[in-house]
C-alpha cells in the first residue's frame, strides 16, 4: 500500500483545511501534479466561482491521476467540513436507488480548493440553481470522427444565428475534450422540459437543413463525420461541464470560454481549431476578463 505523502494544514478566508499529497502526477503525460491543480482552481476562482454558485455540483474524481480509476461523485464525501454548503436534493432514477442525496455546493474559495484537494478534476453543473427554473440552456455540440472541432465551429454559428432569429444569445466555449457547448442565457421562469423540448426543435431545424453533417439524433451508427447536436444536455437532471474547469484528458485542458471572432476563425481554418491547456485559459482570462460573463444574467424565454 502507497505511503499517504505530507499533509499542509491552510487557513483560505478563515476555512481551515488540510491539503495532502501535493507532489502527486495527475497528468502523467504533462507531468502536471495536485499541487498544479490546486493552483489553477485558486487562479481561475474569480471567474470560475460565479458559474458555480447556487448550483448542484458532480464532480468526477481521479484519486491516483487521469490514467487510474475514476469516479462520479455527487453526494458529499464523508468528513465533509461543517463550513461546506450542502443542499439536499431529490435525485429521482438515482442509479443507488436514493430518493434525496446532500449535494455539495461551492460557493466560496476556500470549498473549490477542498474539492480540488480532492482530486475532483472535473466540475459540472446542471442548467439550474438550486431551488429555480433554469437559467441556462446548453446546445452541446459532439463531432463524430473525422469531423472534429472546425466542424463543431462551424455548426456552432449556423445555431448562433438560428438562436438569434428568436432573440436569443449563444455563448461559445470549448468542451475541453474533443467539442464545444454554446451556452445561452435564458429567463428562468420555464421548467426544463419547455427548454429541452425547444433545444430539440432547434436541433431537428439544423439537422434537416443540413444533414450531410448535421445529426440530431443520439445512435452512434449515424454519427461518424458529422456534428451531433446533444439538445438532452437541458433535461433536468444532466450536467455540463462548468466553464474553466479542468478535463481528464493527457494533458490538462480546461473548458475555455471563445470569442465568436475565434469561433469563425477555426471554422475557416484561419486558426487552428484546438482545445486550450490550464495556463492557457490563465492567460486569457488575464486577456479578456470572463467572455460569460453575460450567463450570469437572465435572458428572454425561450419560443
Amino acid at each position: 500500500m502507497a505511503r499517504p505523502g505530507p499533509r499542509f494544514a491552510v487557513q483560505i478566508e478563515g476555512r481551515d483545511l488540510e491539503l495532502s499529497n501535493l507532489d502527486k502526477i495527475m497528468y502523467p503525460e504533462a507531468g502536471f501534479t495536485k499541487g498544479e491543480v490546486i493552483d489553477y482552481y485558486t487562479r481561475i476562482a474569480p471567474v470560475l466561482l460565479p458559474h458555480l454558485r447556487d448550483r448542484a455540483l458532480t464532480r468526477i474524481r481521479y484519486p491516483n491521476g487521469v490514467d487510474g480509476a475514476h469516479f462520479f461523485e455527487k453526494n458529499a464525501p464523508g468528513g465533509t467540513p461543517s463550513w461546506v454548503r450542502l443542499e439536499t436534493l431529490p435525485v429521482p432514477g438515482s442509479t443507488k436507488s436514493r430518493e434525496t442525496i446532500d449535494f455539495v455546493v461551492v460557493d466560496e474559495l476556500a470549498t473549490l480548493v477542498w474539492v480540488a484537494n480532492l482530486a475532483s478534476l472535473e466540475l459540472h453543473t446542471p442548467q439550474w440553481r438550486i431551488g429555480e427554473h433554469p437559467d441556462l440552456m446548453v446546445v452541446d455540440l459532439d463531432p463524430g470522427a473525422p469531423a472534429g472541432l472546425r466542424e463543431c465551429c462551424a455548426v456552432a454559428m449556423l445555431t448562433r444565428d438560428r438562436l438569434g432569429e428568436d432573440g436569443l444569445s449563444a455563448y461559445p466555449k470549448t468542451s475541453g475534450k474533443k467539442g464545444m457547448q454554446l451556452c445561452v442565457p435564458i429567463s428562468g421562469t420555464q421548467d426544463s422540459e419547455v427548454v429541452s423540448g425547444y433545444a430539440k426543435r432547434v436541433a431537428e431545424e439544423l439537422s434537416a437543413r443540413v444533414p450531410g453533417s448535421i445529426t440530431a439524433k443520439m445512435a452512434r451508427a449515424i454519427r461518424p463525420g458529422k456534428v451531433f447536436i446533444d439538445w438532452s444536455q437541458n433535461a433536468a437532471a444532466k450536467t455540463t461541464v462548468a466553464p474553466y474547469s479542468l478535463r481528464a484528458q493527457g494533458s490538462p485542458t480546461a473548458s475555455t470560454p471563445l470569442t465568436w471572432d475565434e469561433v469563425e476563425a477555426m471554422a475557416l481554418g484561419e486558426e487552428p481549431a484546438r482545445q486550450f491547456g490550464a495556463g492557457e485559459v490563465l492567460e486569457r482570462v488575464d486577456a479578456y476578463g470572463d467572455l460569460l460573463d453575460d450567463l450570469l444574467r437572465p435572458g428572454p424565454a425561450v419560443p
